[in-house]
């Protein structure tokens, strides 16, 4: 009896997460098509990004409390280095676990429950004070985070085709800069005037809020609605993309994991992750303890570099598909070479120089808002079946932020062992040599798959 009812529970969850069947093609006139289409397509574009953007703000909240919690003893630096490493390398499993599943699911279900549990784990989260409970729930959180962005990416693909899903892809990673612009400004400023506690609450009141508007607001297939596919709504053939033998959705999947393009491209972002959430996770407390800022600040400063990579992430994708036929090497090239220059330059420059930080956190903001286009997801969506997107995205995203995860806890013990040692800017010296060093081997890599495809 307990296993009937487990089935059942397993059936009705799927069924109810899971896409919709396809309906008879509705006998709309040519006008009407393009009407209801196109409707539908900016609700689910305008969803996808803005809703995305609020994930970030459930997952960018703990870099911002980390200075008011270490001054409290809340935590150590090793024990926020753990937990931001169980959390990525939840996150790195959910994402592929849920991008496999996104190509079977209702986008505009599965999407609005990530961030549902994200918000209400975030307002548990500011009630903590053990190492252990805390970590657990930022796990949590990592879990539900990881069904936002490769679900985002199957819906992008489902509804825009393929001469046009770069420059959408480009814009909806804006998504990236909106969440880190908006979680480095208002959370230091709520935690600033109430406390760490709000630098959890804050964001889980407001990811509540938007987790409702987004079960309104998204989208199934289009063939659920009794619309015809994207590729011939637009007259847009998909590119030849179908590995050999590969007729069926579960063998297109299973090839994705055997393609090697698509691991080089996940070491790539790997690489490039180790330095992106480097920033992300720790910038905040190295602006203010190594350069000397308070935390509203830091907060304006790293908004700042969110701001930048909203540029970089909006333009990368259109300008690959504009001016260099949608390939995306040279341009991944260019910007590696600003993002090791940028992190150089925050790195090396005498303390006290507001401009000189200012600059360094452009290039690193506008360098990665493309890197994260390009080696987040868009290269390998380009070079795999539309319905194994979620997979090759679930692959990639399990490769970057296993990078990631690494990176926090491998950052946690060197800033604690720098800062018993040194004060000041020396006791930042190892970690970004770290991070600068692993945004350099992501150049070499990207130059070394160059020559490859020559």
């Amino acid at each position: 009896m307990p296993h009937r009812t487990g089935t059942r529970l397993w059936q009705a969850l799927a069924g109810y997460f899971g896409t919709g069947p396809d309906l008879p093609q509705r006998p709309l006139e040519p006008a009407a098509l393009r009407r209801e289409y196109e409707r539908r397509r900016w609700m689910v574009f305008l969803s996808v990004t803005f809703g995305y953007g609020f994930f970030y703000l459930c997952r960018l909240s703990f870099s911002m409390a980390k200075k008011p919690m270490l001054d409290a003893g809340v935590l150590s630096e090793s024990e926020m280095g753990y937990a931001g490493s169980v959390m990525l390398l939840v996150y790195s499993l959910g994402r592929f676990t849920n991008g496999v599943l996104a190509d079977r699911a209702n986008i505009r279900r599965f999407v609005s429950l990530g961030l549902l549990g994200s918000a209400l784990a975030h307002l548990l989260l500011g009630w903590t004070r053990g190492a252990v409970f805390f970590s657990v729930l930022w796990a949590v959180n990592g879990w539900f985070q990881s069904m936002g962005s490769a679900p985002c990416i199957v819906s992008l693909t489902q509804w825009f085709s393929a001469s046009e899903r770069g420059t959408r892809y480009g814009l909806w990673s804006i998504a990236h800069g909106i969440g880190e612009g908006l979680s480095f400004l208002l959370t230091s400023m709520a935690v600033a005037a109430w406390g760490w506690q709000w630098g959890f609450f804050c964001p889980g009141l407001f990811c509540l809020l938007v987790s409702f508007v987004l079960l309104r607001t998204l989208m199934d297939r289009p063939l659920t609605y009794g619309l015809p596919r994207v590729d011939v709504y637009r007259d847009d053939p998909e590119r030849e993309a179908t590995p050999e033998g590969g007729a069926g959705q579960r063998a297109q999947q299973w090839a994705v994991l055997r393609n090697w393009r698509v691991w080089v491209l996940g070491l790539s972002g790997a690489l490039i992750y180790i330095t992106r959430y480097g920033i992300n996770n720790w910038g905040s407390l190295y602006l203010q303890e190594a350069r000397g800022y308070s935390g509203v600040e830091a907060g304006t400063l790293l908004a700042v570099q969110a701001v930048l990579g909203l540029l970089g992430s909006s333009l990368s994708g259109w300008i690959s598909d504009r001016f260099f036929g949608a390939r995306r090497n040279m341009l991944c090239l260019v910007m590696g070479v600003m993002l090791v220059a940028g992190m150089t330059l925050l790195w090396l420059a005498p303390p006290g120089q507001r401009w000189l930080d200012t600059l360094a956190l452009s290039l690193v903001g506008l360098s990665l808002g493309g890197l994260v286009v390009y080696l987040g997801g868009l290269m390998a969506a380009d070079i795999v079946p539309q319905q194994a997107t979620g997979t090759a995205m679930g692959l990639v995203g399990l490769l970057c932020y296993l990078g990631a995860a690494v990176q926090d806890g491998v950052s946690g013990e060197l800033i604690g062992q720098g800062r018993r040692a040194f004060s000041g800017a020396a006791a930042y010296h190892e970690v970004m040599m770290f991070w600068v060093a692993a945004a350099a081997l992501a150049v070499l890599l990207t130059i070394a798959v160059q020559k490859q495809r020559r």
